[in-house]
């Protein structure tokens, strides 16, 4: 299935604001991509070089067959090269945006926390005039 545009209307039916990421996803999204980069290293080159070197045989004894092997072995290798690199920038745009935002969490917490505190002091249940408020213990 290949993808040129996305659909018309509101961004799929769901409500604005609906999506949650968590680094469980994010580490499985960078796993998967640097495994699939591995794995393309290893298992799809295998035929590269023999194809080159029968091509270049075969093109050097005359047959047409040879130059036509050999385009596809370079084309196969372009295209195995842009979808590696493909990989690889997924994987490292996952670990750039994990160390982007790694102290968002903190800065949030300690804010949100600021403002429980903030609160308290301005607690709707005032004491009677003369007695401490309950914030004021």
């Amino acid at each position: 299935m290949r993808v040129n545009a996305a659909g018309s209307g509101d961004g799929g039916g769901g409500k604005k604001g609906d999506l949650a990421v968590n680094q469980g996803d994010l580490s499985g999204v960078r796993n998967e991509a640097s495994g699939l980069k591995n794995r393309l290293w290893r298992e799809a080159r295998v035929a590269a070089p023999t194809s080159e070197t029968a091509g270049g045989n075969l093109h050097t004894q005359g047959f047409e067959l040879g130059g036509a092997l050999q385009h596809v072995a370079e084309r196969w290798d372009t295209q195995l090269k842009s979808l590696l690199d493909a990989c690889g920038h997924i994987a490292n745009h996952v670990d750039f945006t994990k160390f982007l935002h790694s102290d968002d969490d903190q800065y949030v917490r300690s804010r949100v926390s600021s403002i429980a505190a903030l609160d308290q002091a301005f607690d709707d249940d005032n004491a009677p005039k003369g007695e401490k408020n309950k914030a004021d213990n």
